[in-house]
């Protein structure tokens, strides 16, 4: 049966391309229809928890399927297997990207990448928000997290916390009935002892070396791990403010080129972390220094979404009856469209515009564009990939291949290089 779990996950893992809804139609493929690891109603319920939870919902699905075949044991292999291929093709590229990453060549190449990237934000924007705005109250919801964030640049956890408290707050009983736990609470509570124990390993070592910088690593990104509801494009903003901003690691524009190749690579989108934890370990003291932040990264990103499977698979039946947590839940998948919202703006202006310039009027943070700096070739990619990805529907790394292409003949048509 291991080697069943092994063979299976495996080519789930190196095909698992084009983002959560692909990801997550290949798994129905593979665990529902060719084989009955998991039935119809198993895998709809099992997903609906996992979209739910922190972290990257395709991997976690992955992570059940495994654990409801064999235990913990198969949980490790479907859930590694979804994020081994795509991490080690990380570790090359953001070795390559930090050797040439600033040749003219590689910059044209990134132009198309990052124009089509702002597309595919707002592909997931639209996606999201056809399954989480269904009440006038989600909508409203939407738009107070997409302001909250844009227009007066509140902290994103405050923001998913309120949204939480809103949710709970007008929670009614639906009359669903709880069907009963496959587990205990207290086994529950003991994985999740255990599990974050294992979790805060790597912290040990790195405290007694007293190494600051993996310290901020390893903080930062256990941060994320927990407030990463909605996927990464959720706290893609709210890593970049940090990285960029507070700790200086990166650029901007660095930060999306990380988002451009992870759309590249197979497996969970949240690997940018990888690659900017990587990134940053580059410019502090070299590669050696950039494979441990990348390791250490993967850990402290993906750890987390073990335990919440291991502790919460058992009591998935009972928590699908309870109706204030739902409420909760579903107000924050609400917010996490604002947040997305936020994202495609902010991605669009940088990328769009060569300058962006902050604004501060009262308790207003935002920025708005210089609009003499204008990048009509930036702007005309966009747009043939919006054309491509959202009316023609071309799959996603054909139009990534498409849109780098041709930023890289008009760069060189235009004596941009």
């Amino acid at each position: 049966m291991t080697s069943d779990l092994i063979r299976v996950f495996g080519r789930i893992g190196l095909l698992s391309f084009g983002g959560p809804a692909a990801q997550i139609a290949l798994m129905h493929k593979e665990l529902v229809e060719k084989r009955d690891w998991l039935t119809e109603a198993q895998f709809l319920r099992a997903l609906s928890f996992c979209m739910l939870l922190p972290g990257p919902e395709a991997m976690q699905l992955a992570t059940y399927a495994g654990w409801k075949r064999k235990g913990i044991i198969g949980g490790l292999i479907g859930g590694g297997l979804f994020v081994l291929p795509g991490a080690a093709v990380i570790f090359a590229l953001a070795l390559a990207y930090g050797a040439y990453g600033n040749l003219p060549i590689v910059q044209a190449l990134f132009l198309g990448v990052k124009a089509t990237v702002v597309i595919i934000v707002i592909e997931a924007l639209l996606k999201i928000a056809r399954r989480a705005l269904i009440s006038q109250k989600h909508i409203l919801i939407a738009a107070c997290a997409f302001a909250a964030l844009f227009i007066f640049a509140l902290p994103f956890p405050l923001v998913i916390a309120v949204a939480a408290v809103i949710g709970a707050i007008g929670a009614t009983d639906d009359g669903t009935t709880a069907l009963p736990a496959s587990g205990s609470l207290g086994g529950s509570l003991r994985i999740l002892v255990i599990g974050l124990v294992i979790w805060a390993v790597p912290f040990v070592p790195i405290a007694a070396t007293g190494n600051g910088f993996l310290m901020d690593v390893g903080v930062f990104f256990s941060t994320l791990a927990v407030v990463t509801f909605g996927g990464a494009y959720a706290v893609l903003a709210y890593m970049t403010q940090e990285v960029v901003v507070g700790f200086g690691w990166l650029s901007t524009p660095q930060m999306m080129d990380a988002l451009g190749l992870a759309e590249t690579t197979p497996g969970p989108l949240i690997l940018v972390t990888q690659f900017v934890g990587m990134v940053a370990g580059l410019a502090n003291a070299g590669p050696g220094m950039a494979v441990l932040a990348g390791m250490l990264t993967l850990w402290v990103t993906f750890v987390p979404c073990f335990i919440w499977i291991f502790a919460g698979a058992p009591l998935i039946d009972w928590l699908d009856g309870r109706p204030r947590l739902r409420a909760a839940l579903a107000a924050i998948t609400a917010a996490v469209v604002g947040v997305i919202a936020n994202l495609s703006v902010w991605f669009a202006l940088h990328v769009i515009f060569e300058r962006v310039n902050p604004v501060v009027i009262g308790p207003i943070k935002t920025v708005l564009p210089v609009f003499s700096t204008l990048n009509p070739l930036a702007l005309a990619l966009a747009c043939t990939a919006a054309v491509l990805l959202l009316w023609r529907h071309w799959s996603l790394p054909l139009v990534l291949l498409i849109s780098a292409a041709l930023s890289l003949l008009a760069s060189i048509g235009l004596g941009l290089m």
